[in-house]
Parts: structure tokens; sequence; C-alpha cells
């Protein structure tokens, strides 16, 4: 039996008690988790596989890639009722032999009560025996744009972070998502 690994939630954001949860999730073979972990969080290569971010900026003069405590802002695109996200990296560790490398990130939208928006996005990489890679991203977002989000069918969060999921495999692999 192979048990996996899973992603480590503060309090606030545990999944289910915000407004909106997604999780998705890849495995496949012929990429490594060193392969990925560059795209992952090196944010020049984002706008090159993955549409849905635009204006990644490092207002402190970090980046771009992300480590420990890095803040920075982004746009997302698709998303109406979300403008400019605040972020700062609450959790970076690289993957390692039998040790997954781990990313995430807490991100606010300013604004009025209802358009306030706060996000936890957390990613998961690591290596599976049989040269499988594994990657896992999931997000819980609280406010109303969140709650918004999560009444449309269908899901755009969830479509959203597929497409990065494969962006994500395809430019790391070097061709098409599972090849």
């Amino acid at each position: 039996m192979t048990t996996q690994n899973a992603i480590r939630w503060p309090e606030k954001y545990l999944p289910g008690t915000g407004d909106n949860f997604v999780s998705n999730e890849v495995i496949v073979q012929g990429v490594t988790a060193a392969q990925v972990w560059p795209y992952l969080t090196d944010t020049s290569t984002w706008e090159t596989y993955y549409d849905n971010i635009t204006d990644v900026s490092f207002p402190d003069g970090d980046g771009p890639v992300l480590k420990d405590g890095v803040t920075f802002t982004f746009v997302p695109v698709g998303f109406p009722a979300v403008r400019t996200q605040h972020a700062r990296v609450v959790e970076y560790a690289a993957p390692a032999a039998a040790t997954p490398g781990r990313l995430s990130w807490t991100a606010e939208q300013d604004g009025t009560p209802e358009e306030r928006l706060d996000v936890l996005h957390a990613w998961l990489v690591e290596d599976l025996p049989g040269s499988r890679v594994r990657v896992l991203t999931q997000e819980t977002q609280i406010g109303r744009p969140a709650a918004e989000l999560a009444r449309q069918s269908p899901d755009p969060m969830l479509n959203g972070h597929q497409a990065w999921l494969t962006g994500l495999i395809e430019a790391a692999s070097g061709g098409p998502a599972g090849r």
C-alpha cells in the first residue's frame, strides 16, 4: 500500500470551511518533480503555459522566482469578480529525495466588504514509484467573490486550475501532458 502526501492547511483555510474550495491533481509518467518545480516557482514562466494569470510583479524587488516570504501581485483572468491579488509565500520547500515539494501562498483582494477575497493556494509536487510525478493543487477562498465563483457551473476555479496543471506538465515535459 502507498500513502500519498497531503497539503498542510492553516486552521483559517481548512477545506470546506470557506466560501469556495477546489482540488486538482495530475499523476503522469515521464516527468520528474525536479523538472516541474522550476516552472511552478519561476513566475516568469507562468504566462507561457497558463492563460489565466497576467501582470505578475514583485513590489519589494524580489522575484521572479518564489521563495519563503516573497510578496507578489498578479491579476487572475476570466474571473470578473476577482481583481489584482496581493500574495505572500507562506510555505516553500523544494522537492528532494523522498520529500515532496511544497509551495503555498496567501492572497488578498482589497475593496469593500462585498469585494474582499482571502485565499490560500497550495501546491504539492512529488515523485512516485514507476517514474511518475504527482502534482496536487488546492485552494480555499473566503469572501463574497469566492461564494459567487462556487455557485457557477461549470466551476471556473476547478477548470482554471486544471488548465494550470495541464500547462505545467506540458511545459516541464516539453510536450503534451502524459507523454
